[in-house]
């Protein structure tokens, strides 16, 4: 094991000789993940599986193992495949620590669009194991890659950028102190018009004499704009759920909050209980700083769900059908959060059965999973299976084609931690 020196050059020695091993690392895991997709692609052939159905789940297997979701298995399997098939001296600047795998995804990236010849000469025209790119950043990798990209196929390079518009979405991810950012992906000119819109508006009521800031203004008219309510959540089912102590006694026990995650107690708690007595909610008054929720028209509905006072585990539902009926996805949907398989924090669109029904699984709790679209598909492949398990909380265990099993089990809801020493069931709100 490398032991720090105290030396501060041979310090920085080592920080440089660490980067180097990371870096020839990645190059070994991708040659490590084409020769497993090879290798499985020929064990399925050998099982009788159709060409066109070969290699699926490769991608999954590869995230499982190093830890990552399976989307971004999928974009490591790919990368790997083109330095080890097509890139040749980006793959050597890899492996000898003239580009991390950060830079070397970006080369791959920007020549996706062209065909194998073609990224082939890139490479050699690029040659970044000559030291093409020493001290060079992401912007300028990135520029000289298209500008080889475009001199070798002009016309992908078009087709490209027409098609890019096919991709335009919005995303939204969860950011620090109970706040989100809300993304779209837009063709230049709507983007450039929508920002322009939100910054005129902010000037019009900062002259008005509007108190909050330019930037408040915008994300406030965004939001009214697309909901047609400044607060923009009434009449939507949130799925906050919280404590019974929590809710009632003041308790500081956190919330939790589908979609985004922990909340702060106090938070929760304006949330259910808006438009407090004494609180001021004129249009002109900034409430950036006060309740948050503050919104006349804002439906407050609550919906009971006990957890067992000792494990917190939410309280088992049954039924007869194959398809889990509305309130049993909706106690999926409550228990798991995100998707179940290991590494994956993809939205749940499956409510799944553990063991399938022609299996002989049953309609439960206890044999359901909440699964993104991908995760669900895979493990319907040859030589994937899953088994729900005993445990104080919700837990499933996911085996591979190669044998390796992959445990996971259900996020702890609010209180759980505490439970021990609480000895009533919990209510929470959704």
């Amino acid at each position: 094991m490398l032991q720090i020196a105290a030396d501060s050059k041979i310090m920085v020695d080592q920080l440089r000789v660490l980067e180097d091993m990371k870096s020839a690392i990645s190059a070994l895991q991708a040659k490590i993940a084409v020769a497993f997709d090879l290798a499985q692609r020929q064990e399925q052939a050998d099982a009788g599986v159709p060409a066109s159905e070969q290699g699926r789940g490769v991608a999954t297997q590869v995230a499982l193992a190093r830890r990552e979701s399976p989307n971004k298995g999928s974009r490591l399997l790919g990368m790997a495949k083109a330095l080890v098939t097509e890139m040749p001296h980006t793959l050597t600047a890899l492996e000898t620590g003239q580009l991390n795998e950060w830079r070397a995804t970006l080369l791959v990236k920007e020549t996706a669009c062209l065909s194998a010849d073609d990224r082939c000469a890139v490479d050699d025209e690029l040659a970044p194991d000559t030291g093409t790119f020493n001290g060079a950043g992401d912007k300028t990798i990135i520029a000289a890659a298209k500008a080889a990209a475009y001199r070798r196929d002009p016309r992908s390079i078009t087709q490209r950028a027409a098609h890019a518009t096919t991709e335009r979405h919005v995303s939204l991810r969860p950011a620090p102190d109970t706040m989100t950012y809300l993304t779209a992906l837009l063709p230049l000119a709507q983007g450039v018009a929508v920002y322009k819109a939100l910054t005129n508006a902010a000037s019009t009521a900062r002259s008005d004499g509007d108190t909050r800031t330019r930037g408040q203004i915008m994300a406030d008219t965004l939001t009214e704009c697309i909901t047609g309510r400044r607060q923009g959540f009434s009449g939507i089912d949130l799925q906050l759920v919280i404590t019974d102590r929590t809710l009632l006694q003041n308790d500081s026990e956190p919330a939790r909050l589908d979609g985004y995650g922990t909340v702060p107690a106090e938070w929760a708690r304006n949330l259910l209980t808006p438009n407090q007595p004494g609180t001021d909610h004129s249009p002109s008054k900034d409430t950036s700083t006060s309740n948050p929720n503050s919104n006349a028209e804002l439906n407050i509905w609550l919906r009971r769900l006990y957890t067992a006072p000792t494990t917190g585990e939410l309280l088992a539902m049954d039924s007869r059908a194959r398809f889990f009926p509305a309130g049993l996805r909706r106690f999926i949907q409550t228990r798991d959060n995100l998707c179940r398989t290991p590494y994956c924090d993809a939205p749940i669109r499956h409510h799944d059965h553990i063991i399938p029904w022609s299996q002989g699984g049953k309609t439960t709790l206890t044999n359901a999973a909440g699964l993104c679209e991908h995760c669900n598909h895979t493990k319907e492949n040859p030589g994937w299976s899953a088994k729900p398990e005993p445990g104080k909380r919700h837990q499933l265990t996911v085996t591979t084609p190669t044998g390796h099993h992959y445990s996971s089990t259900a996020p702890p809801l609010p209180g759980s931690a505490a439970r021990s020493q609480r000895h009533h069931p919990s209510l929470a709100n959704a």
